[in-house]
């Protein structure tokens, strides 16, 4: 039934779905072009459209109470940005090995601002993990949610990153200005 309602408000607003993948029980999400607020409940509503639950990761101020509570309830997961994330990833390395299903939703630019580079978390997780990794998108300019594509990480991280780059050339945030270059420091 929440398919079906999450399936209506996007068709409603001229939104599509896109699963071009067969979904796996465990992997890293990403979730690019990042660039409004607006990304987290279109992604939301996409995911559920597509009957995927994911978990996703977000600054720990936005888990405070009583938002925490409902943050927590849709599968969010705080990352204390500060630390650096050396632990936080550790940990999502453990979830991986002690849970049969575990999708982990992550925005690699960290922010809805420009950067001029993507944070690795998501590539060091999935790598250590030994999950692959999937392409997820909100593109504004086509109206499409989806996720596109699905590898598992070789360790060459610049022959990776290609792939990614590629993949993620014609996808359009709400506010393309906003969009960082698709590459790692």
């Amino acid at each position: 039934m929440t398919q079906a309602i999450a399936r209506f408000i996007l068709r409603l607003f001229g939104w599509q779905t896109e699963l071009a993948v067969a979904m796996v029980n465990k992997c890293v999400l990403v979730g690019a072009p990042h660039t409004t607020n607006w990304d987290f409940p279109i992604a939301l509503l996409g995911m559920t459209a597509m009957g995927i639950k994911f978990n996703w990761v977000a600054k720990h101020t936005l888990f405070r109470w009583p938002l925490g509570i409902f943050m927590r309830a849709l599968g969010g997961i705080p990352l204390e940005r500060n630390t650096g994330g050396a632990g936080f990833a550790l940990k999502m390395v453990e979830t991986f090995h002690d849970l049969d299903h575990f999708i982990l939703a992550i925005a690699p630019e960290g922010t809805r601002h420009r950067t001029d580079h993507w944070k690795a978390g998501f590539y060091k997780i999935a790598l250590k993990s030994s999950v692959p990794i999937a392409l997820g998108y909100v593109d504004y300019r086509k109206k499409k949610i989806g996720i596109g594509k699905l590898f598992m990480p070789s360790g060459n991280r610049e022959k990776d990153f290609l792939q990614v780059q590629g993949f993620y050339s014609d996808k359009s945030g709400k506010y393309p200005e906003k969009q960082g270059e698709v590459r790692l420091r």
